[in-house]
């Protein structure tokens, strides 16, 4: 389902499913993850469902908050974003030792293509949302870097909440996947 169409990339609150029609490669990334064969095959068989919550705090800092569910019994994870560019730790279920940051972003100030295209103009206007989450290598044993930006983009004539992936994975793997979400609505 669409996303409504005042929805903007200044807000992204509501719930959300991943379209798998239209998504991206995901399974070779999990697997370069680290992230073991049953689970990445409970994940490919379920659904993937997100509820954002994204707002300012008092001192007007932007936060997007994301708690994550899986069908079939796989924990989600949850995504506290603070849009300040400050590298935080993170012990994730899925993915376990992680540092990374998040800001807003314009697209002129990336420097990897294909996390500048196909966005609205509204979200070429305010600008993308930029997270940049790397493996805690010591902790985790392995070494990946998952760059996104996050925004709207009009596929199939529809307005759609999207995040561009750019994942370098242990060996140097290059891989640019697309994850596309359907609108489930408010939270």
């Amino acid at each position: 389902m669409a996303a409504p169409s005042e929805m903007s990339i200044l807000d992204i609150t509501g719930k959300f499913i991943m379209n798998k029609t239209l998504s991206g490669e995901t399974d070779r990334i999990l697997m370069l993850q680290g992230v073991g064969w049953l689970k990445r095959k409970a994940i490919s068989i379920g659904t993937v469902t997100l509820a954002v919550k994204h707002y300012k705090d008092a001192d007007g800092v932007e936060h997007v908050d994301i708690d994550q569910t899986i069908t079939g019994g796989i924990p989600g994870t949850r995504e506290e974003r603070t849009l300040d560019w400050t590298e935080r730790p993170h012990e994730d279920s899925l993915f376990g030792a992680v540092a990374g940051k998040s800001r807003r972003v314009q697209v002129s100030e990336l420097e990897e293509e294909f996390l500048k295209k196909d966005w609205t103009a509204d979200t070429l206007e305010h600008g993308v949302i930029q997270s940049y989450v790397y493996s805690d290598t010591p902790k985790s044993g392995t070494t990946w870097i998952a760059n996104q930006t996050w925004g709207m983009e009009d596929l199939n004539g529809e307005r759609r909440y999207t995040r561009h992936l750019k994942f370098t994975g242990p060996q140097g793997e290059d891989i640019e996947s697309r994850l596309v979400y359907d609108y489930l609505g408010p939270l």
